[in-house]
């Protein structure tokens, strides 16, 4: 029998996942998706910081300027849905590969620390435009 030529592709063996294949490329879209909604989201969130500084606003005056703002309060609305989206599958997949947790237990996990992050920054997004 010979052995198999340096150039020829390895046969693939998928970790043993309790997810389908159609939900784990669901699962792929929707972290590339939420990473650049996110990547658009950090960007004016860093403008807006560096504006506030260099403009020496106070945390009450730019509370004055979020405070019943719509805007703001639909921009870091997505922002909140894009993090509980991206990190919980990001983390699924370090989780599987560094200490091999699969399984239904991490998708629970997972699921429930999307969930949080997602009440999380709801109630500091409610903070910061409601009041």
């Amino acid at each position: 029998m010979s052995s198999p030529s340096p150039t020829a592709p390895l046969p693939l063996r998928p970790h043993p996942s309790s997810l389908s294949l159609r939900a784990q490329v669901l699962l792929w879209a929707a972290q590339r998706a939420s990473a650049a909604v996110l990547a658009i989201c950090v960007l004016v969130h860093l403008i807006t910081i560096i504006y506030a500084v260099r403009n020496g606003l106070t945390a009450a005056e730019i509370l004055s300027r979020t405070t019943g703002n719509t805007g703001w309060a639909i921009f870091y609305g997505v922002f909140v849905v894009s993090v509980a989206v991206h990190a919980p599958i990001g983390l699924r997949n370090v989780l599987a590969e560094t200490i091999e947790w699969r399984g239904r237990s991490l998708d629970i996990a997972m699921l429930v620390l999307g969930i949080a992050i997602a009440i999380w920054g709801a109630r500091a997004v409610y903070a910061v435009v409601v009041g």
